[in-house]
């Protein structure tokens, strides 16, 4: 419920931002007429055609996304002819004859002498396409949940709710303007020039989208600060990481947090044949949800793997669940082999359909649940930390349980490169993504979506910002480099910086080069590159690119690819 009201929130708030401007003309285009006949049936088409196109997007992937710009096209050269209907009241006549005949009334009579109700849907449908991309920080959301959670009725009834919210912030400004209208008609007579003057603006709404000033220039304005406004709503509604509970006394007991849940839902297992509930009765089991090219999840493998080992003997089952981040961790041989680089030897279970992440309820990596031998939730951890409280509890269940002579003392990792432990710096930069679903700080511009763009950084850059150089093809998800020798540079605060990169279709070795404050590294280069600052990416995977040997500093980083077709997915720090 409250994931519907945040959806329905966020929709009321997207006519207060610059990506609607250039669709108001449009909505205003009718409101002089009946509202019932008119400015209902267009808000209802482009409502229900913006929730089918953001449901596609969601669930198909990339080959909604060109669908919808081929329907961009089209309403594009729709609405123009709109607009020229209303300059035109000849060109309005002619123009609608072929379309009368056609049975097509989309939008070729709307002029003041035609109110069919289907025409006026037909121009909410051409509204909707337009609006479909125009997707702040809510509908991101919205469809991340989507696809955690997968396709489903709740996720086109969070897309439908965001629709309806902006519906109704758009027919209460047809309303009132349909009110200011009457008046200005009444008083001075200027109907015809109030015609004509939208059939403008709705020419100028078409070349603004046209030319994508609506997601360029229009950012940049004051009304973009909108999304503040959005965030600070989706920051009010969604779960804070949960601090992690002090440890129970020894003679308190542990709060029953809930049953183990159904492992059913695994697409594949490794280390072992798949497990149940039923099975692991008597066992205290650890469940660990992670995902390979997390940092945090990272950090914390040399735990989950040390009190594996140390108590296996002793009652103690681990499983990891893996549930993906990236659409490359899907892929059971890039996993496979995750787990075999991180040295795992306890049951691993796929779980790319988030079916075990729903039946925990879960929402964070890494995320450590605790079951007692009757298969009770005792407990729960979420990121890294906590590691001796989490192996009281483990002891303490053991005991429960009725395991004795458990080893002694705490486990000690002991963990080098990226699995060594952050450097608790609580001013290092923030996790970004380089993909333009979640991208934050970029200082070299707007970002073209999906298409093939020359780049060129600033001179300089302030504290967390970054930015390309060289031509880039960027995604929802990640950039994706068109010619050698472009680079990525980034200002940051940090001990560590990793980048999850991963090679092109072809798998071939991509080559890369990195420099601090424009010199080689030497002795600050991470564990996947030289002094020299050279490295070499040859699977999809997070790479340790820089380890300052001295403090968490101000760097500027700047790493260049000798290779096309490198995929750049989000930078991480230590």
């Amino acid at each position: 419920m409250i994931l519907l009201i945040l959806a329905f929130l966020g929709g009321v708030l997207t006519i207060l931002s610059p990506c609607i401007l250039p669709l108001l003309p449009f909505v205003f285009a009718r409101a002089d007429r009946p509202f019932a006949r008119n400015g209902l049936p267009m808000l209802i088409g482009m409502a229900l055609t913006f929730a089918l196109v953001a449901t596609l997007a969601a669930v198909g992937g990339g080959w909604a996304v060109r669908a919808n710009q081929y329907g961009r096209y089209i309403a594009l050269a729709v609405l123009a002819i709109l607009g020229l209907t209303l300059l035109s009241p000849h060109f309005a006549e002619w123009i609608s004859r072929p379309f009368v005949k056609l049975g097509n009334r989309l939008t070729a009579r709307s002029n003041e002498h035609d109110d069919s109700p289907w025409s006026a849907a037909g121009l909410g449908v051409a509204t909707g396409l337009l609006w479909a991309p125009c997707a702040g920080p809510i509908l991101g959301l919205l469809l991340t949940g989507a696809a955690l959670k997968g396709a489903s009725v709740q996720t086109t009834l969070l897309l439908l709710t965001y629709a309806g919210g902006a519906a109704v912030s758009l027919a209460l400004a047809l309303l009132v303007g349909g009110q200011v209208f009457s008046i200005m008609k009444r008083s001075l007579g200027t109907g015809e020039w109030v015609r004509r003057a939208l059939g403008a603006l709705v020419l100028c709404g078409v070349v603004v989208i046209a030319l994508g000033v609506d997601t360029g220039l229009l950012t940049r304005v004051s009304l973009a600060s909108t999304s503040s406004v959005e965030q600070k709503l989706i920051d009010a509604v969604r779960p804070a990481p949960a601090a992690a509970a002090p440890a129970p006394g020894a003679n308190a007991a542990l709060p029953v947090e809930g049953e183990l849940p159904s492992l059913s839902g695994a697409t594949q297992w490794f280390n072992s044949a798949p497990l149940t509930p039923e099975s692991l009765h008597g066992k205290v089991v650890l469940v660990d949800f992670w995902t390979y090219s997390c940092i945090n999840c990272i950090r914390s493998l040399p735990y989950v793997n040390a009190w594996a080992q140390k108590y296996h003997d002793h009652g103690l089952v681990v499983i990891g669940v893996h549930s993906p981040e990236f659409a490359f961790e899907k892929d059971p041989a890039n996993v496979a082999k995750a787990i075999r680089d991180f040295g795992i030897n306890y049951p691993v279970a796929m779980d790319n359909n988030y079916a075990i992440w729903q039946g925990f309820n879960n929402e964070y990596w890494p995320a450590h649940y605790f079951i007692d031998a009757k298969g009770q939730i005792r407990d729960h951890s979420f990121g890294e930390g906590g590691y001796a409280q989490s192996e009281d509890v483990i002891r303490r269940l053991l005991t429960d349980a009725g395991y004795k002579d458990l080893p002694q003392g705490y486990v000690q990792p002991g963990a080098t490169g990226a699995e060594a432990a952050s450097s608790n710096d609580t001013n290092r930069s923030p996790e970004t993504y380089v993909g333009y679903a979640r991208s934050e700080n970029f200082a070299g511009g707007q970002i073209a979506h999906g298409d093939s763009w020359n780049y060129h950084a600033p001179a300089s850059l302030t504290i967390n910002q970054w930015a390309f150089n060289g031509t880039w093809t960027v995604r929802e998800q990640s950039a994706m480099l068109d010619k050698p020798d472009g680079s990525i540079v980034y200002r940051f605060r940090g001990r560590d910086l990793h980048l999850v990169l991963g090679p092109g279709e072809d798998g071939k070795p991509i080559h890369f080069r990195i420099t601090l404050d424009g010199k080689a590294p030497g002795a600050d280069h991470g564990a996947d590159v030289d002094a020299d600052g050279n490295g070499t990416i040859t699977s999809q995977r997070l790479y340790q690119l820089v380890r300052q040997s001295q403090g968490t500093g101000d760097r500027v980083f700047e790493i260049t690819f000798l290779d096309p077709n490198v995929r750049a997915y989000a930078f991480t720090f230590g």
